[in-house]
């Protein structure tokens, strides 16, 4: 593995006719990944099934400012009226799904229009993401492993899920530019690429903090290789003025009204003092010319240590968990979401695919590491090595960084397929090429511990599990909320995890949706749920919600008929039902039990 060309040998016209045909091969790998999730999806796209309650609650988002909503006021007022749920995202990534809505309404009706946009936006964010991941590949192993490397990115399962059509929440576009970020960081024309890592870096944090660990990280080791090489000063100092000057634009165009208070789980002025101090001291050390690296390490850290110091002394209360819930509610509520959770509480069936990758990619770019020590191509992989093992790492505090870890995985694994992969293809044996190849892609990309895994004979489903999967399945679709739907509009007490499927999809409001900043919502639907009667009562006439809706088996309600088994939901499944309630009657074989309140 030498050192990798962006370009082959043989002068101006080669070299554009490599680039064009590069780009057009990963256009055209683009193209035929993204008709097999269309067909793979088809069903759900025709049935607009938004499984996850956030890509429901982008699509409420999105219709809100469609019909009229301010730019920057992002409460949904359909969740908890009449004042409405804060939500904490931005209107970054409703651009491309409300464009497209416009784009195809005209022509085709809303109908038509909804099912486009949320096809197409997820792919968009994938175009993005396959096109950093090749050109990262393509600078740290060789020109032509771009195929290789995004062969491999299409076997990551939990990554790629988040390009799927109807994903139409924030995590795709955040992989998309960390990925394009630790692009930046291989680019040997320093100046461009440390640009890219800090417009990447504020793009990200402008949609979210969640993949801030992961950029943190690439942040850092831009700052060190500027302290292991002096002449790296161009790619720290585009950084930190990309960077500030991003997010500071990120923040005037897209921090929502409550964003502009200091609160810790957005890009409000918390994070914003940040990331504008951490780009002046990486201009501010970039401009420091010092032969002597033990002195560019001690400025480094010093300067690490002011800034960490003063976001202490100014923001004290953003020191821990960014979403800042309360005891009981993390007793409650997020205790029990399973992607909150470490990889290794999770049965083997869905820790191994997860971790399979990654621990390919550590494997690989180990190699890649001490194949090219001593080069210029040691700096350039040592960020995504780095990223790729912290990645892994994070694996271990919660689950839900498993996209991240493959994505981040994928340099790695590419760089060891490259170097076993040819040598297994050019075997003199037919059946070492063919075979062998097949079984060294499968190995390398993690698919073959996923096909492993799943030829173990799985236990027999239990009943309750059979009720919770038909549960699951059936409520959130719309045949099955079509009558509910039919009803006058109504504020509803039902399941936080039903509230965004249910305001997505008919006109009804409901009192709580799975977001920490509804944290007193989704505290009184579980105290109504856990509590006795009266408690409910209170809670519904409080809210205004005249309909009580359940979905009996929904992995929701197996927490409150578990944890409360003499509460309101537990007693209600019993057939013990208060005077104050009058059941509703729905059609045959509807999943839902439906109550109005009688006063």
């Amino acid at each position: 593995m030498g050192i990798a060309r962006n370009d082959p040998p043989g002068g101006g016209q080669g070299k554009d006719a490599a680039v064009r045909q590069w780009l057009r091969w990963l256009l055209l790998f683009w193209i035929v990944a993204a008709a097999v999730m269309i067909a793979y999806k088809w069903n759900a796209i025709r049935w607009f099934a938004l499984s996850d309650t956030d890509d429901n609650m982008r699509m409420s988002q999105v219709r809100a400012w469609l019909h009229g909503q301010a730019w920057f006021d992002l409460r949904q007022y359909k969740l908890d009226p009449p004042g409405g749920a804060d939500i904490h995202w931005s209107r970054l990534v409703d651009l491309p799904i409300a464009g497209l809505i416009l784009l195809v309404r005209p022509i085709f009706g809303g109908v038509i229009a909804e099912q486009a946009a949320v096809t197409i936006a997820p792919l968009l964010a994938f175009a993005l993401a396959l096109f950093a991941v090749a050109l990262t590949v393509r600078r740290l192993i060789e020109p032509a492993a771009f195929a290789l490397g995004a062969a491999i990115l299409m076997c990551g399962q939990s990554t790629l899920l988040m390009f799927m059509p109807l994903r139409i929440d924030h995590h795709g576009w955040q992989l998309a530019f960390l990925a394009l970020a630790v692009a930046g960081t291989t680019d040997r024309n320093r100046a461009r690429g440390g640009v890219t890592t800090g417009l990447a870096t504020a793009a990200s944090l402008t949609i979210g903090l969640e993949m801030l660990p992961y950029l943190a990280v690439a942040g850092a080791g831009t700052v060190l290789r500027w302290v292991a090489a002096g002449d790296e000063a161009a790619r720290l100092r585009s950084y930190g003025a990309a960077l500030a000057a991003g997010s500071a634009a990120g923040f005037l165009g897209f921090a929502s009204y409550a964003n502009r208070a200091p609160v810790c789980d957005a890009l409000s002025p918390v994070w914003l003092s940040a990331t504008l101090a951490a780009g002046a001291v990486a201009v501010m050390l970039a401009g420091w010319r010092t032969s002597d690296w033990r002195l560019r390490l001690a400025a480094a850290a010093a300067a690490g240590a002011a800034i960490a110091v003063g976001f202490a002394m100014a923001w004290p209360d953003c020191l821990g968990r960014p979403e800042g819930v309360s005891a009981e509610l993390d007793r409650l509520w997020l205790r029990n979401v399973r992607e909150a959770k470490p990889l290794y509480l999770h049965p083997f069936r869905i820790a191994l695919p997860v971790v399979a990758l990654p621990v390919m990619g550590l494997i690989g770019a180990a190699l890649a590491l001490w194949r090219t020590r001593g080069t210029a191509l040691f700096a350039a992989w040592a960020t995504p090595a780095l990223l790729g093992l912290f990645s892994a790492a994070m694996l271990l505090w919660q689950t839900r960084a498993g996209p991240a870890a493959q994505l981040l995985a994928v340099p790695g694994a590419a760089a060891l397929g490259w170097a076993i992969l040819p040598a297994w293809a050019r075997h003199r044996l037919m059946l070492v090429r063919v075979f062998g190849t097949v079984i060294g892609f499968l190995i390398v990309s993690g698919l073959a511990v996923y096909f492993i895994v799943n030829m173990i004979p799985q236990p027999v489903q239990t009943t309750g599990r059979k009720a919770v999967a038909t549960a699951n399945g059936r409520c959130p679709t719309l045949p099955a909320l079509r009558p509910i739907a039919k009803l006058p509009a109504a504020t509803i007490l039902t399941f936080a995890d039903l509230g965004p499927r249910l305001i997505t999809v008919t006109h009804h409001r409901a009192i709580a949706g799975p977001y920490h900043r509804n944290g007193a919502a989704i505290l009184d639907v579980h105290h109504a749920f856990r509590g006795s009667p009266e408690i409910a009562h209170d809670v519904m006439r409080r809210h205004g919600a005249t309909l009580l809706l359940l979905c009996p088996g929904m992995s929701e309600s197996t927490i409150y008929a578990a944890q409360a088994r003499q509460g309101f939901y537990a007693r209600l499944m019993r057939g013990q039902v208060p005077d104050w309630l009058e059941r509703v009657p729905l059609p045959e074989g509807s999943p839902f039990r439906l109550w109005r309140r009688r006063d």
